[in-house]
C-alpha cells in the first residue's frame, strides 16, 4: 500500500488574521484598498483573508486601464478615514452594523390601514355608516 503525496494544492491562510497595510503611501494599489477590506480596517467584514478569483482592480486591468493611483487613494481615503469621520464610528451605516433598521414607514402606514379597516366595520355595525 502507497502513502498518498504531497497535497497538490498550494495552503490557503483564510483563517489567518490580515495585517492592515499603511495608511500613509504616495503610490497606493488595489491591494492595498483590498487588505483594507480584509483587515477590518473598512468596517465591512471581520479580520481575515478572503480568496478571489478575480482580485480588486483585475477587470480594469483587463480593460487596459488600471486604475491610477489617484483614484485608489481616493478609494481607500473614503473606504477608511472617510467612512469613519463621517459618522464618528468605522460602522458608519445600517449595513455596517448588520441591521436594517426599523420600517416606520410602512408599519405607520400599515398600522392606518388596519384602524381605517376597524373602523369602517365598527361603524357599518352599529348604523352610523351611511346607507
Amino acid at each position: 500500500m502507497s502513502r498518498p503525496g504531497p497535497s497538490e494544492l498550494p495552503p490557503t491562510p483564510t483563517v489567518e488574521p490580515v495585517a492592515p497595510p499603511p495608511l500613509a503611501d504616495e503610490r497606493p494599489t488595489s491591494a492595498q484598498l483590498k487588505r483594507d477590506i480584509e483587515s477590518g480596517r473598512t468596517g465591512d467584514k471581520n479580520p481575515v483573508r478572503d480568496p478571489a478569483l478575480a482580485p480588486l482592480g483585475t477587470d480594469d486591468e483587463a480593460a487596459g486601464r488600471a486604475p491610477s493611483s489617484a483614484r485608489t487613494a481616493l478609494a481607500r481615503h473614503y473606504e477608511t478615514i472617510g467612512r469613519w469621520l463621517a459618522a464618528g464610528s468605522p460602522r458608519a451605516s445600517a449595513a455596517h452594523e448588520k441591521a436594517d433598521g426599523q420600517p416606520v414607514v410602512f408599519l405607520a402606514v400599515t398600522g392606518a390601514i388596519g384602524i381605517a379597516l376597524i373602523a369602517g366595520v365598527w361603524l357599518s355595525r352599529t348604523g352610523m355608516a351611511g346607507p
